[in-house]
């Protein structure tokens, strides 16, 4: 017989048999000495409990979720699916999923799993973004700003609004208007995730009627290309028959602080039509005749009137400079005219439309020629010949400002600095008058007082350069220094240091009363290595003889600088002129 059915009735039977003897002690009254109480059933382990879960469950790739689990009751945990390893019985893991799809992180404790699970999907391609800006926002009419713009995750632009054209996705440019009023600058951008757009807005004020815009460009028609002309800071001045509305315009006329007096080129630039009354000397009335000498040339012409307009300034009837007249009476250029140099009496010759003298003094000559025959300045001019005469102070070819209503004391040449490598072009201006407005305050300028001469002393490598004078006319720094690598000849910058590299020196101006001195650092490039392109640049060249007392601090001393130039005479809050500020 098979034994799994025979147990069953023996315990069975046991099981009877141990109750019947219980029930029989229990009807005896006994039970105390034999026998004792069953032992209790043993106490069952607690259950393993193990969670698990992921925050955040949905990813885009390249972003991470953080695991976190727990356990009870556990001794060991596993890690599986899409993650491995043994873990600790509770933590938290940073995991990055690498790629798009779902992925599973399982957790195993003592046999028992649980498990999460986390979507990624792959990132949506991103949308551009476009970023402009102005620097300043607001500008005076004729005045640049510099506008930039980036952007991300796109591939080309186009520009619309206040410019137009295909623009690169970063890029900086120069903006000028010309007329005051608003300008919105656009930029949209496209890329695989589509387009946007962004813009900036330009303010655009009018000039201050005192305020003449300078610009340093490549110079009139005729001039463009001639090498050379770099560092020319030029105006636009008006010119009028006198009491009349019959005017010309002029553009590219050099401001010049090293002179004094307006001239204009008269071939090809002044109209004949203008028809300027002349100025007469001697019994018989004879028109006059005037030589003007620089370093560069002289400059031969005859003398007339005219009502000269600058911004919102009038010289009535003053006495001008018509250079290269050709008048009868001017074609034979006096021998102690000459003797200077060469005629510099064209546009392309001198790289500008003419000359404005904003110096220090009222006249060119002043009161020496008042008296006194001065060769080679003021002639009397009949139909063959020209011969040296006097000329009193009003008929001479004299500063502009002296003779305005207001802000006649003196004026302020405000320029940008300039970027080592040159610049294309600069915008600066011309302010008249000093302390007169809220725009020529000289405050904080130091004022070096001038002499006689309008000069000063600068100290430069222990020596002492007595003749010194600040000159926008002139294109560089000249002062003698014979350790300075000069140009090349063939280059056609004679005259000009080339260093290798750029030289950086210093050296000190003084006042001749003592009152005033100061530091000056500057830095002379190669001309030579400059882009053809550049028209403003810290440039400088030999002052033409190693015992000058001269050092000419031209254009690119004023790159960066608000230099006040005070006239002789002239009241200011600071003193009377003549006097520099800077």
């Amino acid at each position: 017989m098979n034994a799994r059915f025979h147990h069953p009735r023996v315990c069975g039977f046991l099981q009877f048999a141990a109750v019947a003897a219980c029930l029989l002690l229990v009807s005896c009254g006994g039970g105390s000495g034999g026998g004792g109480a069953p032992s209790a059933p043993a106490t069952p382990p607690n259950p393993v409990i193990v969670s698990i879960g992921a925050s955040p469950t949905a990813l885009t790739v390249g972003e991470s979720t953080t695991l976190t689990w727990s356990s009870s009751n556990a001794t060991a945990c596993q890690a599986s699916g899409d993650w491995s390893g043994t873990v600790t019985l509770a933590g938290t893991q940073l995991v990055t999923p690498p790629a798009a799809r779902t992925f599973i992180y399982t957790l195993t404790c003592d046999g028992i799993a649980s498990s999460t699970s986390v979507v990624v999907a792959n990132a949506p391609t991103p949308i551009p973004t476009v970023s402009l800006s102005l620097v300043p926002a607001s500008v005076p009419a004729g005045e640049s700003s510099a506008l930039t713009w980036s952007t991300t995750n796109a591939a080309s632009c186009g520009a619309s609004g206040a410019w137009a054209g295909s623009q690169g996705i970063i890029g900086s440019i120069s903006v000028t208007q010309a007329v005051a009023g608003t300008y919105t600058y656009s930029l949209t951008c496209t890329g695989a995730g589509g387009s946007a757009s962004g813009s900036v807005t330009l303010g655009v004020t009018d000039l201050a009627s005192n305020v003449a815009r300078v610009v340093i460009d490549s110079g009139p028609a005729g001039v463009n290309g001639v090498i050379g002309v770099i560092n020319v800071p030029y105006v636009s001045v008006t010119l009028c028959r006198p009491g009349t509305s019959t005017c010309q315009t002029i553009d590219h006329v050099l401001v010049d602080t090293g002179s004094y007096g307006l001239r204009i080129i008269a071939p090809g630039v002044l109209d004949p039509n203008l028809a300027l009354p002349a100025v007469t000397a001697g019994s018989a009335g004879n028109p006059v005749g005037e030589c003007v000498r620089f370093i560069s040339g002289f400059l031969w012409g005859s003398v007339h009137l005219a009502d000269v307009k600058i911004a919102g300034e009038t010289a009535p009837s003053l006495p001008v400079q018509q250079v290269s007249d050709a008048g009868a009476a001017f074609t034979s250029i006096p021998s102690d005219c000459t003797n200077t140099g060469g005629n510099i009496g064209t546009a392309a010759a001198l790289g500008a439309n003419g000359i404005l003298g904003v110096g220090l003094f009222n006249q060119d000559c002043g009161s020496a020629c008042v008296t006194r025959v001065v060769a080679g300045t003021y002639y009397v001019c009949a139909a063959t010949n020209c011969t040296g005469t006097v000329m009193p102070l009003a008929n001479q070819v004299a500063n502009p400002v002296p003779k305005f209503a207001t802000d006649n004391n003196g004026v302020a040449l405000v320029m940008p600095a300039v970027a080592p490598g040159g610049a294309t072009t600069l915008t600066g201006a011309l302010i008249f008058g000093i302390d007169t407005q809220a725009n020529n305050n000289i405050g904080f300028a130091t004022v070096y007082a001038a002499n006689s001469s309008g000069n000063f002393t600068t100290t430069y490598k222990g020596r002492s350069l007595t003749s010194s004078f600040l000159d926008s006319g002139s294109n560089g720094l000249f002062f003698p220094d014979a350790t300075i690598p000069r140009c090349s000849v063939s280059s056609g910058f004679n005259g000009f240091y080339c260093p290798v590299p750029a030289f950086s020196s210093s050296a000190v101006n003084a006042s001749p009363n003592g009152v005033a001195s100061g530091t000056v650092n500057f830095t002379i490039e190669n001309l030579q290595t400059l882009d053809a392109t550049v028209r403003a640049a810290s440039v400088g060249g030999s002052i033409g003889r190693s015992s000058s007392i001269i050092f000419d601090w031209g254009m690119p001393f004023f790159f960066g600088r608000t230099v006040f130039v005070a006239i002789d005479g002239q009241s200011t809050q600071h003193g009377t002129g003549p006097y520099w500020a800077y």
